[in-house]
């Protein structure tokens, strides 16, 4: 295929790679750019919803991806004041049958491993890194993605999914640095047997108290335990992937229970970041250039869909550039007319979910407790049907 009819992908990330298969899936050729010296991802666990699993097999990737993933027995909020239990969704049959996959959660290097994998083995799909794209021209027929000091990058489109400090987002939207959160998380994987035994649960464990919270479950076959410990400290700017001794991550959970404090006295190699997103947005596409994943719609961790989103987008994107005769322009205004309401009601639903569930104190968070625990499991199950049941991918 001549270079002019292939499409350009800024980032090698889950997004990125994602991308690059779904368009091969439609027969399309694509050229991913990425900025580091090799490809790969940081950080650690990643949750999956039935969402991720549709995607995954719309990309080809359906076999691969499940048997790296655990499969966890529910979602399970803790009091991490009063050391009890709030509620928690089953994730087993009733689950299973209603949104037609599982729930489970997979190491983030793991998943971008089975991407990776499958993008090299496709013919359609080119890799490329120590490859920035920092802007683009265009002249109505092609795009050129400017690359670093060099040669622009000739291609039919360019997708942005370059993250959250996406240059091509920059160019596009123009809308500056994200917003900082204020929210600090801190990361570890520790072996399995480094985790309490009272706390070896298989299930999504959120301990929510006043401005902080905790995270864990099995990863990698059950060989290891993600932790996840975020603070509300009011941080006033991005950092990411920092080094940190275990000292200061104790410092924002003092006030928890005794329980919720042992978890975060057997990490180890803690790392920090500074959590950041963005207003939703309308402005994605730009003639032949279209924003995806965290340069679209970047959000707080607080529904687990950064990846499904991507993924989704992904998706989306191949199958809007095929429809009618593949008029490119008019496909890249599909895509962003089915992901644009989707994805701000999860930017935002993040937020809210942050303040109220996560984090909060006193008569908000009784009142938390209340509304949580009097759901049924069949109600939990419905007012999860909007995010799980239907994704307007099929």
């Amino acid at each position: 295929m001549p270079d002019r009819d292939r499409i350009l992908i800024a980032g090698g990330g889950i997004g990125g790679l994602a991308a690059a298969l779904a368009l091969a899936q439609k027969n399309l050729a694509s050229l991913v750019l990425e900025k580091a010296s090799q490809l790969g991802e940081i950080g650690a666990g990643i949750q999956l919803g039935p969402n991720a699993f549709r995607c995954f097999d719309r990309l080809g990737v359906g076999e691969a991806a499940r048997a790296m993933a655990v499969y966890i027995d529910q979602l399970r909020l803790m009091d991490a004041m009063a050391d009890g239990e709030i509620m928690h969704v089953d994730l087993g049959d009733a689950f299973r049958t209603r949104f037609g996959n599982p729930y489970a959660v997979v190491h983030r290097g793991d998943l971008h491993g089975v991407l990776l994998k499958a993008c090299r083995e496709h013919p359609l799909i080119e890799l490329r890194v120590s490859s920035e794209i920092t802007g683009y021209d265009q002249d109505g027929k092609t795009v050129a993605a400017k690359v670093g000091t060099g040669e622009p990058v000739i291609g039919a489109a360019l997708i942005g999914a370059d993250g959250l400090w996406s240059n091509v987002r920059g160019q596009l939207v123009g809308d500056g640095a994200p917003r900082v959160s204020g929210h600090t998380t801190y990361r570890s994987v520790i072996p399995t047997r480094q985790m309490p035994e009272d706390l070896r649960w298989n299930a999504a464990t959120l301990w929510a108290g006043p401005k902080c919270h905790i995270v864990h479950y099995p990863l990698s076959g059950w060989k290891v335990f993600n932790l996840v410990v975020t603070y509300h400290n009011d941080a006033p700017e991005p950092v990411a992937g920092k080094p940190v001794p275990v000292e200061e991550v104790r410092r924002g959970f003092a006030h928890v229970c005794e329980r919720a404090q042992n978890i975060i006295r057997h990490g180890i190699d803690w790392r920090m970041w500074v959590l950041c997103d963005r207003e939703p947005v309308n402005e994605w596409v730009d003639g032949r250039v279209a924003l995806l994943g965290d340069a679209a719609h970047p959000m707080l961790q607080y529904m687990a869909q950064g990846a499904c989103m991507a993924m989704e987008d992904a998706v989306c994107l191949a199958d809007s550039l095929a429809r009618d005769g593949g008029d490119l322009r008019e496909g890249l205004l599909h895509y962003r007319d089915r992901r644009v309401l989707r994805t701000a009601r999860v930017q935002l639903t993040s937020r809210a979910i942050g303040d109220h569930v996560y984090h909060p104190d006193g008569p908000h968070a009784a009142l938390r407790n209340v509304i949580m625990s009097a759901k049924s499991q069949a109600e939990w199950l419905d007012a999860l049907d909007w995010l799980y049941g239907g994704n307007g991918l099929d």
